[in-house]
């Protein structure tokens, strides 16, 4: 998978989980959504900088 395919994948995925976000009322639900996001838009950051790629 190219570094644009993967960038739009992780973006795409970052979109889902905000819109559940939204919608749930289980504190440990949004707990665990809230933490998924933060890798997800970690893995992103990483992916749009490549001198931040681990070598």
């Amino acid at each position: 998978m190219d570094d644009d395919e993967e960038r739009r994948e992780l973006q795409d995925r970052i979109m889902r989980y905000r819109m559940m976000e939204r919608a749930v009322t289980d504190p440990l639900a949004l707990g665990l959504l809230r933490d998924v996001l933060a890798e997800l838009e970690a893995a992103l950051r990483v992916t749009c900088e490549p001198d931040a790629r681990p070598a």
